[in-house]
């Protein structure tokens, strides 16, 4: 991600602080995508978008109205709590450049959720399925193009998945 190779931070437990330091070009990632989350949630939310169907998926897919009485009740709570979450990863993330971000266990948790919004997102969007080999997928993306913003993205991808996997795996120590 940066100059010299990709620089990937890690969760790792300190005490009962989860602690990862990140590079410039991290935290840049990192606040495009909790913002666009939080963007997606207010400005653009919209219940025929694929990826608002996915991170609201339909509580009783064969009952309509059942689904929208369910939405009635539950959908602004749901809707707080993930922006919440979103806002979580942006207030952590230092401000400028780079830098430690420490998470007690109730922001650990938010960023997990979080991070899984944004992968269930941005999988939407690459067209990502359950059984999707993401490492064929990249090489087939860098053999097309290179510089593609494909390619990009789907090392975001990626790394979301990786960085949830090194937060989950502190958290379970």
């Amino acid at each position: 991600m940066g100059d010299g190779g990709p620089v990937v931070s890690m969760f790792r437990r300190r005490g009962d602080r989860y602690v990862a330091n990140f590079a410039v070009d991290e935290v840049r990632v990192l606040r495009k995508v909790a913002s666009e989350v939080v963007g997606l949630l207010t400005d653009g939310f919209d219940h025929t978008d694929p990826v608002v169907c996915r991170l609201f998926p339909e509580a009783y897919p064969d009952d309509a109205a059942g689904t929208a009485e369910f939405r009635r009740y539950t959908e602004g709570d749901l809707k707080t709590a993930k922006i919440d979450q979103a806002g979580a990863i942006l207030a952590a993330l230092p401000d400028d450049g780079s830098g430690e971000v420490r998470l007690d266990a109730e922001a650990a948790e938010a960023w997990l959720r979080a991070l899984n919004d944004a992968r269930l997102a941005m999988g939407v969007r690459l067209e990502i399925k359950d059984g999707t080999d993401l490492g064929a997928e990249l090489d087939d993306a860098v053999a097309a193009d290179p510089t593609s913003s494909r390619v990009f993205q789907l090392s975001v991808y990626a790394y979301l998945g990786y960085l949830q996997e090194s937060l989950l795996n502190a958290l379970i120590e």
